[in-house]
This record gives C-alpha cells, sequence and structure tokens, in this order.
C-alpha cells in the first residue's frame, strides 16, 4: 500500500488478494506457511514467520515499481506532497519518485521486509504476500481492548479502554476470550478492565504510542485525524471500528503491556495480552503451504497467461470486484451530442487508508434506535431528537447514485414534515463515493444558487504528461472514441465557466505549466462542471430545506474525497458549522480529510493507452505481475477561498473540538443530543 505524507495523497496501492477460512486439515511439515493455513486463530509471530519465509523475487520488485512510476504519471499530487503549505507542512512532505529509487536500489530480506518500507511520515509498500484487501485481510491482529481519549469535567484528557470494550469483545470474538482472560492476572477480568485509565504502553506514555501511530498511518493530512484513528469510533450502518492499537493489518505485534487503574480502585495494575490475528470472512482458495499460498492468492499472472493489463482481465473475485467497483471510471452515453443530457458520467472520489474498514458489529446498546423514517438506506439514516426540532442524517458514504440520492430527498423531506427545523450531518468514517452524490446533498440542502447551480463541487485540473496528451490527441483527431468511453473525452468537460468543450477540443494544448515545490509539472486547464441539474434523479426543492447556519456536520476528521468535498463547500459556502468529536487539546482537529477531486484505478490508463494505439508506448505500464490494484488521485479541485490553488492543502479547522466523556463516547445519540447543546 502506498501512503503519501500521512494521507493517502489519493495514491494507494492495494493488493486485490484475499483468503478466508479453509477447510483442509494442515500439512505436517516444516513450510512455515503450511502452519497458518486453515487456522480460524495465529499467534502473530507464526503469522509473521510465514510472511517473511518469502524472498524478494528481483523481477516481481523491479516490475512492480515500473508500474508504480508509471502511473505516478497520472497523480496529480506528486509534485505538490514533497512540501505541503501550512498548515500541513510538518505533516506531508514526501517525494514519491525519490524513495522510489531509492527503494529500487536497496536490499530486502523478505517480501514482507519489502511492504515495511517507511520513512518519517510516510510509508509504501505492495502486497506480494497479500496481507491485506480493501476491506478483508488474510489475517487481522486484534486486542479486546480498544481505547478511546476521554475529557473530563475539568478538563483533563486521559487515555482509557473504552467503557463499552467487554461488550464488543464478548459479541465479536468470543471463542478467544478464554485466550485473553488466561493472560491477565489473578483477580483481574476483561471486564473489570472497561473503562480502565491507560497510564503506560509498553513502559511509554501513551500519548507516545498515539503519536508513533500518528507517524505511521496513512489517509488524512491533519496530525489530529491521524491521531485519532488509535481510538474506537463508529460508522453508519452499524460498525464498530476498533481503531488502530486494537485492530492492526499486519502482525506487527505479538502483545502489549499496559499499566492501568480501574474503575473504582486505588491501586495500578499491570496487564500484558496477547494480539490474535483472526483469519478474513471469505473463502476463495484452497492453500496448503507456501507454494500454493503464492501462487493461489498473490502472483496474480504468468508472462504467458497475460495478455492484458486491464482490470477485465482480473480473476473474478470478490476483492476485485469491489475494488473496481470502487474505483469505476466515468462512462459516457452518447457521443454523438456534447450536451449535458448526453452524459451519464460517475465521478468518483474515495478515500482508503491504511486502517481496514471494520465488520464489528456495533454493540445493540449504542446503536441509536430506528425511527423507520422514509429515506433509510445501507448508506444512510434519518433521526428526530427528542426536542422536535432538531433532525438527523448519519451518513456512512457517498457510494451510491440516484436510489441513494433520492434516499437523501426523501428522508431530509421527511424531517422537514416531522418538524425539523435545523439538522445534523453525521460524517464520522465517511471516505467518499459518487461526487455527484456530495453535489445532490450540497444543492437540495442549500436550494438554488450561485453556490449550487450549475456547480455545487469544486473546479478540478488534471495532469497533462505527455501520454495522456497523446491519448487525448488521439480521441480528437483518430476517432480512437467513437462511443465517448474514455475518460479524456472532452464530451465529459466544460470550461471554468461552465460552458461544455466542443468535441474536437485540446483542453491540454497548451499545457498549463507550473512550478511546485521547484519542481516543473503541467496541467490541463480548469475545468467545471460536473453535475448538470438535468441529470438529477428528481427535481430538487425550489428552496432551501435547511440554511446552512441550521446545520452542523459532524465527524471524527475521517471525512474524505467525495465527502470532503461536500463538508468544504458546505462550510466555506454555506457557513454551515463543524465538530470533530474527540482529539487532543492542544491539536487543531481538521474538520475533513483529504479532498482529492476524482480517483480512479491505474490500470484504467493501460486502458487508455491501448485504445488510443499507445499500447506500446515507452510511457505505458508494463504488465503487472502480480494481483493489485493502483488507486490513485487523476483530478485535483481548486480550494473555496483560495481558487487559485488546491483545496487539498488549504486549511480545515473545526469550529468545536467536542470533547468525549465516558458517558457519550461511541453514542451517536449522546453524541447528537450535546452537538445540538453546544451548536445551536
Amino acid at each position: 500500500m502506498v501512503h503519501t505524507g500521512n494521507r493517502w495523497a489519493s495514491l494507494s496501492i492495494l493488493g486485490s488478494v484475499l483468503a478466508s477460512e479453509v477447510t483442509i486439515q494442515t500439512r505436517q511439515s516444516d513450510d512455515p506457511c503450511a502452519k497458518v493455513v486453515g487456522k480460524k486463530w495465529v499467534d502473530p509471530a507464526v503469522l509473521r514467520a510465514c510472511f517473511t519465509s518469502v524472498p524478494v523475487d528481483p523481477d516481481l520488485k523491479e516490475n512492480i515499481i515500473d508500474v508504480i512510476n508509471k502511473t505516478l504519471l497520472f497523480h496529480t499530487s506528486v509534485n505538490y506532497q514533497i512540501s505541503a503549505p501550512e498548515p500541513f507542512t510538518n505533516d506531508v512532505h514526501e517525494d514519491l519518485v525519490k524513495d522510489l529509487a531509492r527503494i529500487s536500489d536497496q536490499s530486502y530480506d523478505s517480501e514482507f521486509d519489502l511492504h515495511l518500507l517507511c520513512t518519517s511520515h510516510y510509508v509504501i509498500g505492495w502486497i506480494l504476500l497479500k496481507l491485506i484487501s480493501l476491506q478483508d485481510a488474510v489475517y487481522i491482529n486484534f486486542l479486546p481492548i480498544p481505547l478511546v481519549q476521554l475529557t473530563d469535567t475539568y478538563g483533563a484528557q486521559t487515555i482509557n479502554i473504552a467503557p463499552e470494550a467487554y461488550k464488543v469483545a464478548s459479541a465479536e470474538f468470543a471463542d478467544q476470550i478464554s485466550v485473553w482472560e488466561a493472560a491477565l492476572p489473578d483477580g483481574i477480568s476483561l471486564e473489570s478492565l472497561d473503562g480502565a485509565t491507560v497510564l503506560s504502553i509498553n513502559g511509554e506514555d501513551p500519548l507516545a504510542a498515539v503519536d508513533q501511530n500518528a507517524e505511521a498511518t496513512g489517509g488524512f493530512e491533519g496530525l489530529g485525524t491521524r491521531q485519532n484513528s488509535f481510538f474506537s469510533s463508529y460508522q453508519q450502518g452499524w460498525t464498530y471500528l476498533m481503531g488502530d492499537f486494537a485492530q492492526q493489518n499486519l502482525p506487527l505485534s505479538d502483545s502489549a503491556t499496559l499499566q492501568v487503574q480501574r474503575v473504582n480502585q486505588s491501586l495500578a495494575d499491570t496487564i500484558t495480552l496477547p494480539y490474535r490475528a483472526r483469519i478474513g470472512p471469505n473463502t476463495m482458495i484452497d492453500v496448503t503451504d507456501t507454494d500454493t499460498w503464492r501462487s493461489g492468492l498473490c502472483i496474480a499472472f504468468t508472462d504467458d497467461s497475460v495478455t492484458d493489463n486491464s482490470v477485465d482481465s482480473y480473476p473474478d473475485t470478490p476483492t476485485i470486484r469491489r475494488v473496481t467497483k470502487q474505483f469505476m471510471p466515468r462512462l459516457a452515453g452518447s457521443a454523438s451530442s456534447n450536451s449535458p443530457s448526453s452524459k451519464s458520467k460517475r465521478g468518483v472520489n474515495v478515500m482508503h487508508d491504511q486502517a481496514l474498514v471494520s465488520n464489528v458489529v456495533f454493540p445493540p446498546s449504542l446503536t441509536p434506535p430506528s425511527q423507520n423514517i422514509s429515506g433509510n438506506s445501507a448508506q444512510s439514516e434519518f433521526f428526530m431528537l427528542d426536542d422536535g426540532i432538531t433532525g438527523v442524517l448519519a451518513l456512512g458514504s457517498f457510494s451510491g447514485e440516484a436510489d441513494l440520492q433520492r434516499a437523501l430527498l426523501h428522508g431530509l423531506m421527511g424531517l422537514k414534515s416531522k418538524g425539523a427545523k435545523q439538522l445534523i450531518v453525521d460524517l464520522t468514517n465517511n471516505g467518499g463515493g459518487v461526487m455527484c452524490t456530495a453535489a445532490w446533498l450540497h444543492r437540495i440542502l442549500a436550494g438554488p444558487k450561485k453556490t449550487t447551480e450549475p456547480q455545487a463541487i469544486l473546479d478540478t485540473k488534471l495532469r497533462a504528461n505527455p501520454l495522456a496528451q497523446l491519448i487525448l490527441k488521439a480521441i480528437i483527431h483518430n476517432n480512437t472514441d467513437p462511443d465517448g468511453q474514455s475518460a479524456y473525452n472532452p464530451i465529459h468537460f466544460t470550461n471554468a465557466d461552465n460552458v461544455p468543450f466542443a468535441t474536437d477540443f485540446d483542453y491540454m494544448d497548451p499545457a498549463v505549466k507550473e512550478m511546485i515545490n521547484e519542481h516543473e509539472d503541467a496541467f490541463s486547464q480548469r475545468l467545471g462542471s460536473e453535475c448538470p441539474p438535468i441529470n438529477w434523479p428528481a427535481p430538487p426543492p425550489d428552496e432551501a430545506l435547511f440554511e446552512g447556519n441550521k446545520v452542523v456536520l459532524v465527524s471524527n476528521g475521517r471525512c474524505a474525497s467525495s465527502c470532503a468535498l461536500f463538508a468544504v463547500t458546505m462550510a466555506k459556502e454555506e457557513g454551515a458549522k463543524t465538530v470533530v468529536l474527540g482529539g487532543r487539546k492542544s491539536i487543531q482537529q481538521q474538520y475533513c480529510g483529504t479532498v482529492g477531486g476524482e480517483s480512479t484505478n491505474g490500470f484504467s490508463f493501460y486502458d487508455e493507452a491501448k485504445a488510443a494505439g499507445l499500447k506500446d508506448h515507452p510511457l505505458n505500464q508494463p504488465i503487472l505481475k502480480v494481483q493489485g490494484i493502483v488507486g490513485l488521485t487523476w483530478r485535483l479541485a481548486f480550494g473555496v477561498e483560495d481558487p487559485t490553488q488546491p483545496e487539498e492543502w488549504q486549511d480545515h479547522p473545526a469550529d468545536l473540538n467536542m470533547p468525549l466523556t465516558a458517558e457519550i463516547v461511541n453514542n451517536p445519540l449522546a453524541i447528537w443530543n450535546e452537538v445540538v447543546k453546544q451548536m445551536f
């Protein structure tokens, strides 16, 4: 996985294989991987021995780095992230090209070590052993004690074991509770640890452990948000995210030693709990040893079998389907007309960070009681609070088009019909999705006005590298895209005044030259409206459903991509208030993370070059020899307050860093009621 400057910077190398429970018996041998397969739970050390047993294949390493380097030509943020402006200068400073050159020259003891390539504020790696996939890992490391950061009535902050820890662990890990109980000193049970104050972690101040994790975790620009990823949280759905301390996507830790002071106890206790690695939930391939592990799960193709680098040539696995769906390129309608009505676009802006999406079930006692309001869906749920005037939209994802857009309209109209005069939108752990769904939500909330029609998100630009310029010229001059399927086809775009481009307009000629961090770069001209009203799934309201100053956006800072586009435009253009849950008092919390502009899978560029007759061009990707998906930001959004620079690295300070107490932490309904007290 590639992370840049503790943020996605919207380039990620995602392993795309997956394993799950196998039914065969483990073969008795000295093969380290044979000691793993077929087991639901394993010790991390045993799993690590399997992963580290495979030496680096020089040909695969060279191939992977070559693919990454050539994909970087299309990634808009390469030069920006070398040194981001304030307030992210200390957090985002990664020279990807330079580090890839270093990695290419450096030797590594195993494929696992090649994956663990770290410098300060940066993690880069490729999943050869399939340690993780998009949402499912082969094995995930767990502890039964997720942590939270709490604030007392005097304003003092402590790190604590979550008050709901035992409910979560006993429900999710019932078959391992006895293992963890046996590791505890006499007289101490797992349940007695609920709410305990953590005095040290592995002999250090617990804040040091939080900061060390923030140095390595990826996905977001802001330091506060990366610190918050250490702790447990929730996502509409409802799922419980264990946090980076209690859930690791790699078998790096064997145990954790904590000094704790339990609730209503005067003396401190020292406990050591082992991490346990649990196999992923999906069953795909029978694996018996290292050879079948790698051939079935890691090495995608051989030179003899590979004829195409396109996503369509990948094995049909749940993970591949999920990854390619998340990074679906835009689709065009008829190419015979350049009017907005002829376009059927699906621009996607999706965030995938280092933390795996959790499938841990949220405790029923903390789940907001369903009110069966119209508009509830897999991604959205609506609530009326007891005050009778506050509605709540809990939105876990923007990954949906017409159905989700209609659900959002129906739900908000339903809240209005029940008397809602103000609105809380809970975006906690929302990683983005379809850009036009974000634009639609902005439009129906704010009504028709200059900030919503014809453009309710942000103008963008794409990187005008030499191969991209040739692809566009082939479309225009050689008619290589008669059906309008290419993401580069001019029919998909408008100019900065939202006037559609002519079908033969070369928006990369001349390229806009820029000097970024002392590096020359080139981009397209400014690209305008993404989501013309003619494509809405239903007529939008003629007036605002909720005025901007009557909307509060709530999250833990982990709101990114399309979610960030929505949050930024609502806050900066409509005056919506912003709240970040928890976080260290001394750190200014950012209400959103990576903004991006449009993300896609890197292999779509191979398809673009192939369709344009440029398959063998020296800048085109070689065939990737392992299973994998390359994700990146293809277009970068311009800012609201400074429209000459990307919104990506402009400040997004929350109006309120809301302290979490033992009474409200990870309790959405209690949090929403507290937001009402403090923000309305």
